[in-house]
């Protein structure tokens, strides 16, 4: 059935198309411009210590925030929203881990990082939710531990004052879990947190480069704008 009367973009001749592309196309640069001086400014930020130590129940055992490193020198963490009394995760956050692939985590471990999902809710509850949905990534509970509310992720002013986003809330009755990603540094056994993102910072890193962008090192190619002695490589090559 024809729909003359449905919303739609307006319509042009190839040439007005062309020129209107054009223009845009110089804001597009533009960004991009400004979304790679941001990841550079990033891997300038300093970092500061972990001092508490965190333990969390894993398909093999307690393991600590150290233990989730590996080898790695980086650790990405995704904050994903699973409150203890919940028989489900965020619906939001489970779409954010549908998107990335065990390719994009091959990426990041040859860049030396790894990731890790950490959630409040008992392991045996993440364990199902992880093998309904097939995931295989490392998912780890921090049920039981000050974790959640020393990284401003779960929400309760009996703890500690409501904070999200830097900002102390002004309605310090709200309660709740919060989605985030966090990025941890170290230097052999000492742990430092590097950077932690919020609500929509956390869109755009369902890829490897997106992730990396988090990071102190980077994506460790050769035209990013990084501190001197940082690794880094050829692009291509």
């Amino acid at each position: 059935m024809k729909q003359s009367n449905m919303p739609h973009p307006p319509i042009s001749s190839r040439d007005d198309w062309r020129k209107a592309r054009i223009a845009l196309l110089e804001r597009e640069k533009a960004a991009t411009r400004l979304k790679d001086k941001i990841a550079s400014d990033r891997r300038h930020l300093p970092m500061v210590k972990v001092d508490s130590y965190y333990e969390f129940e894993s398909s093999s055992g307690k393991v600590s925030l150290r233990d989730l490193f590996g080898d790695s020198r980086q650790l990405i963490v995704y904050h994903f929203m699973f409150d203890p009394e919940w028989e489900s995760g965020c619906p939001g956050c489970t779409s954010y881990i549908d998107a990335l692939s065990t390719v994009d985590l091959e990426e990041l471990s040859k860049r030396d990082t790894s990731f890790v999902i950490i959630s409040r809710a008992p392991l045996a509850k993440l364990v199902e939710y992880r093998k309904a949905h097939r995931w295989e990534f490392e998912w780890v509970s921090s049920f039981g531990s000050s974790f959640n509310y020393d990284f401003d992720v779960t929400q309760d002013a009996s703890v500690k004052p409501v904070e999200y986003n830097y900002r102390i809330s002004d309605d310090q009755t709200q309660a709740g879990e919060a989605a985030s990603t966090s990025v941890f540094f170290r230097i052999d056994d000492e742990i430092y947190h590097t950077y932690q993102t919020f609500a929509r910072g956390n869109e755009g890193t369902s890829d490897s480069y997106g992730l990396l962008d988090l990071t102190p090192y980077g994506r460790q190619e050769d035209w990013e704008d990084s501190p001197e002695g940082w690794p880094q490589k050829p692009t291509y090559g």
